[in-house]
């Protein structure tokens, strides 16, 4: 692997092709995030686009003459999967007086009971739901209904001065609910933002093995270097067991099948093989006249999204395709490179991995890929802390995010921003953001001069 990277620094050429042989070469254009594994055989292609439709489809409430797409809700936060990863890419906060639709709030308690740590001690439960609201906020309702209530963002701004004069104002988010319409929140209740995130490489990252993953973890910081990731354990409703958590803002989802089906239940109120008894979405017992609403289940106990139409989503969301590298050889990105590896930006961001090999993932299996992260929890400071613990993780732990395609954000989904709940307006913002584990890199990239961020900002740019 090192000589491999070496030869990288020298040539520009191994990460040219940062997923791999399933990496795409197409026109730089909002659909860039689009398209299937480039090594896709032809035959597989047909359930790639079929899953692309589901994944666009629009539902409709109960009941319904269009059987195939009713069940909605009755609380949801959109209507299709693409309404929240608009062009597959990353949300962002609702501008002032628009509805969220690409960000929502997690919601859960403190455990309240033996009951509550047993379902917590044993992964059955990342975490414990408030008890009228359950573990998200649902800002839309089928008619007839009233949704829980209405985000609430109000920014401060925070000014921080570079080492050389450079001064960058940060917006400092404030969170609450408005119009509430089902009582008043649990009083030790727990609020954490959430913006969706770009889904280019999920089956490459549930690839690599989960041994090469902890191979990295280090929770006492045995090296002490400053840097301690921990993985997270997670239930995986798709493997019946407690798994390593990979996807999420804090590692709470371990397969992307366990991932679209919490959507499937969280986002659109729509039961899944996974989650059979999703069919009222999120509703609580506290919530009867959502409990009583009409769902798309058949009475024999069926399911609102079936097999076939769950598998050939889940199919589309593993083999959406990472972007290849753009100038991985020019001369600022190669000092960026270099520059981003001195900061200790690496020792989290870890460039590359090897995926497993296995027949039924052909894609995804045996590949040399560039995301850079190492899909661990790290403590990111108290400036990013939710205060809000999911599984291992506590309310400062947040997984290192992929950097792959972060360059093309603007181009795909039409802004800069970033980090969790989008607080960050490109890049650099969101390095200076950086705390806890990750304070020493930050404090490395604020001392450089103009130059060196701009060349360090170029590489992370072309990523």
């Amino acid at each position: 692997m090192l000589a491999l990277a070496a030869k990288a620094g020298e040539n520009g050429l191994a990460e040219r092709w940062p997923g791999g042989e399933a990496t795409v070469t197409k026109p730089l254009n909002s659909s860039i995030f689009s398209y299937p594994s480039a090594n896709m055989r032809f035959e597989r292609q047909l359930d790639f686009k079929i899953g692309d439709g589901i994944f666009r489809k629009l539902w409709t409430s109960s009941p319904s003459s269009t059987t195939s797409s009713d069940g909605l809700g009755p609380l949801y936060n959109a209507r299709s999967c693409q309404s929240c990863h608009l062009k597959d890419g990353r949300g962002r906060p609702p501008a002032d007086g628009e509805a969220a639709v690409s960000m929502f709030l997690r919601l859960s308690i403190p455990p309240q009971g033996e009951a509550d740590r047993q379902a917590l001690e044993s992964f059955l439960r990342n975490v414990t739901p408030e008890p009228t609201y359950g573990t998200q906020l649902q800002n839309f309702s089928v008619q007839g209904l009233l949704a829980e209530g209405r985000m609430e963002i109000r920014y401060s701004d925070v000014e921080v001065a570079l080492a050389d004069g450079e001064v960058i104002t940060l917006r400092n988010p404030r969170y609450g609910i408005a119009d509430l319409n089902y009582g008043p929140l649990h009083p030790q209740a727990m609020i954490s933002p959430r913006v969706t995130p770009q889904m280019i490489g999920l089956g490459l990252l549930e690839m690599i093995p989960e041994a090469d993953i902890l191979r990295h973890a280090d929770p006492e910081d045995a090296d002490r270097d400053g840097i301690a990731g921990r993985p997270n354990q997670v239930w995986s409703h798709a493997h019946g067991r407690p798994m390593l958590g990979r996807f999420g803002w804090k590692a709470g989802a371990a397969t992307v099948a366990d991932q679209t089906a919490e959507a499937f239940a969280g986002d659109l109120g729509l039961s899944t093989p996974l989650l059979p008894k999703a069919s009222h979405g999120e509703c609580t017992a506290e919530q009867r006249d959502c409990r009583n609403a009409p769902t798309g289940a058949d009475p024999d106990g069926g399911i609102e999204v079936p097999r076939q139409m769950f598998d050939l989503t889940v199919f589309y969301a593993r083999n959406l395709a990472v972007p290849a590298r753009r100038k991985p050889d020019d001369a600022a990105v190669r000092r960026g490179q270099s520059l981003f590896a001195a900061a200790g930006c690496a020792g989290c961001h870890i460039p590359s991995h090897q995926t497993a090999i296995d027949a039924a993932y052909p894609e995804q299996s045996g590949q040399t890929i560039w995301p850079y992260t190492d899909l661990l929890l790290h403590d990111m400071g108290e400036g990013l802390a939710d205060n809000r613990p999911e599984g291992s993780a506590s309310g400062r732990h947040w997984r290192t995010a992929p950097l792959w395609g972060i360059g093309l954000t603007r181009i795909v989904s039409g802004h800069d921003f970033l980090l969790h709940d989008g607080r960050a307006r490109g890049v650099l913002e969101a390095i200076l953001w950086h705390g806890g584990e990750a304070q020493a890199a930050r404090d490395r990239v604020a001392a450089m001069n103009r130059q060196e961020r701009a060349d360090l900002l170029a590489f992370i740019n072309s990523l």
